[in-house]
Parts: structure tokens; C-alpha cells; sequence
């Protein structure tokens, strides 16, 4: 194997448990979900999570990074919403999730 390929693989590997990592975080996780539901500012998920609005402001930082949400500016509020292409994403972890999920599970 190549110099090359050797770093290409380690790139691929580390983006891939970076895109994991992010979701693996019960905050972030449970931040994601709400947002499937509809766009919402950090009051909002901070008062429907339960959370404090500093955990939420850290964690959407690093879901900001991640390309999982995307934000504008509405008014006075910073909204936040997933980014389209996460649905796909999502769902199709959730349809393998379910397919496999005894073997997982045991």
C-alpha cells in the first residue's frame, strides 16, 4: 500500500468517526431530533431539551462544524435547522438500525 492510499484511508477513517462522534453525544443527538421536527432557535431547544441555553449554544457549535445543521438570522434569534441532506442520512441509519437492530441489541 502506497504512502498515499495509507492517508487517504486515514482521512476517510477519521471523517467518518468525526460524523459518528457527533451523534454519538446524547446532547447532540437529542438536539438533532428536535430539529427533524422544525427549524428552532436556542431558547427553544434549550426549554423543550431541557438544557441549559450554554450546552445547547456548545453542542450546535459543533453540529454547526459537522455540516449537520445549518443557521440564519431571524430578527433578534440565530434559528437553527437540519441541513436538508441530513434527513436522507438519517433515515437511512434509521432503516438499517431497524433491519439489524436484534443483532445490535444482544
Amino acid at each position: 500500500m502506497s504512502i498515499t492510499s495509507y492517508l487517504r484511508g486515514l482521512l476517510e477513517f477519521t471523517l467518518y468517526r468525526e460524523f459518528f462522534r457527533a451523534l454519538a453525544n446524547e446532547t447532540r443527538f437529542a438536539i438533532v431530533q428536535l430539529l427533524r421536527t422544525g427549524p428552532h432557535h436556542v431558547g427553544q431547544i434549550g426549554e423543550k431539551l431541557g438544557f441549559q441555553q450554554s450546552r445547547v449554544s456548545h453542542n450546535l457549535a459543533c453540529l454547526l462544524n459537522c455540516g449537520f445543521v445549518l443557521s440564519e438570522w431571524q430578527g433578534k434569534n440565530k434559528v437553527y435547522r437540519l441541513n436538508p441532506d441530513m434527513h436522507e442520512i438519517l433515515t437511512g441509519i434509521e432503516e438499517h438500525l431497524a433491519q439489524y437492530a436484534p443483532a445490535l441489541d444482544s
